[in-house]
């Protein structure tokens, strides 16, 4: 009954999908088994790195700070190489490539099945990882993510026989598909034309294409390239550049989440933002401006020339006269000149009949000629 169970249990698992989230759950209990398989590898590490000897000790010290300057002294080039990228990258309107986030993650067991090539790492669903994370070591690119634990995460590697990768060739930029052979030591690109601008030697990178692997990670070293006459394609081998077998300590690289569209589009939006800003300065406003009042329909400037009534012995038009006004800048008392120009309060002359003191509205170029009229 146990052996029927087993092999019903193992064509469900192989079939369906019923039994994930018992595998799931069932890897918490298992991430005991695996702290208490990997507790003698962590003791014997502490009891050395206790009893190291002081020799030992300041050689690698020594070594230590050599390479700390050397490395100091490349990344003091690398920065400006960076940012060299970032203005050629500006020049040409692209979107800047931006430094990937890392998390450290450990190797805690492998695949016992010897035609599949995977392992498991210390880092699962809680930790933030993804489907298709990609994962590297010190040395290049290891794999992805292809299953997801709680705690826990399966690592298929790239000389997996059902694993390819877009590869480039680092020297001319070639193009090729990386695919695994079974063997954890090789590589193999096919459907690369025999006439193809490839040796032995070359460095590949990852392309990028795909959006699952970032650009520019170290991927393989060609090895062998084989050319045959007779055949349309040539035989490229190429050993990886990770140390898929004795590497313990991975890096997991959370790539930007955004789909190449919308990259392109924010990048696009702040490019026409900053060449906005450059072609109109003026177009923030400054603290420093002088306040000008608003010139709204109501409002419209007076003509500085106005034509003066006739002078008169009452001296009743002189008020007419000397209500139309140039506008002030910066102020607001061109507004009464919009209005009706009225004529002053003052008494009419005893021998001219009193009129009605709501006058028709007219304009103030009309002023004069209605002054004449009640003089006469």
């Amino acid at each position: 009954m146990l052996v029927v169970l087993s092999v019903a249990f193992m064509v469900v698992d192989a079939r369906f999908t019923l039994l994930k989230p018992v595998r799931s759950q069932m890897s918490l209990v298992l991430m005991q088994s695996y702290w208490i398989a990997d507790l003698p590898e962590r003791l014997y590490q502490g009891v050395a790195s206790q009893f190291g000897s002081r020799t030992e000790l300041a050689a690698e010290n020594e070594k230590l700070k050599t390479e700390n300057l050397l490395l100091q002294g490349r990344l003091q080039k690398l920065a400006a190489l960076t940012e060299q990228n970032v203005r050629l990258r500006e020049l040409l309107n692209s979107s800047a490539l931006v430094n990937e986030k890392v998390e450290v993650a450990e190797l805690i067991g492998m695949d016992p099945n010897p035609f599949t090539h995977r392992i498991i790492i210390n880092k699962g669903e809680r930790d933030g990882v993804v489907l298709g994370q990609p994962v590297l070591d010190a040395r290049g690119l290891m794999g992805q993510v292809v299953e997801l634990m709680p705690y826990t995460s399966r690592v298929l590697l790239l000389t997996d026989s059902t694993h390819s990768i877009p590869v480039q060739v680092n020297r001319n930029g070639l193009r090729a598909i990386a695919s695994g052979t079974g063997n954890p030591e090789r590589l193999e690109l096919r459907h690369v034309a025999d006439t193809a601008d490839i040796k032995e030697g070359d460095l590949l990178v990852s392309s990028g294409l795909g959006q699952r692997f970032p650009a520019g990670y170290p991927v393989a070293t060609v090895k062998e390239v084989i050319h045959d006459s007779g055949q349309p394609f040539a035989i490229v081998r190429a050993v990886p550049t990770a140390a898929l077998n004795r590497s313990r300590y991975l890096l997991l690289v959370f790539s930007d989440g955004r789909s190449p569209e919308e990259r392109a589009a924010d990048a696009a939006q702040q490019q026409e933002s900053l060449d906005r800003q450059a072609a109109d300065p003026s177009a923030v406003p400054s603290a420093t401006a002088p306040a000008t009042a608003p010139v709204t329909p109501s409002s419209k400037p007076v003509p500085a020339t106005v034509p003066k009534p006739a002078a008169s012995s009452h001296g009743s038009s002189a008020a007419p006269a000397a209500t139309p006004s140039s506008p002030v800048a910066g102020s607001t008392t061109a507004a009464p000149a919009a209005t009706p120009a009225k004529p002053a309060a003052s008494k009419p002359p005893a021998h001219q009949p009193a009129r009605s003191s709501a006058p028709k509205p007219a304009t103030p170029a009309a002023a004069p000629a209605a002054t004449h009229e009640r003089e006469e």
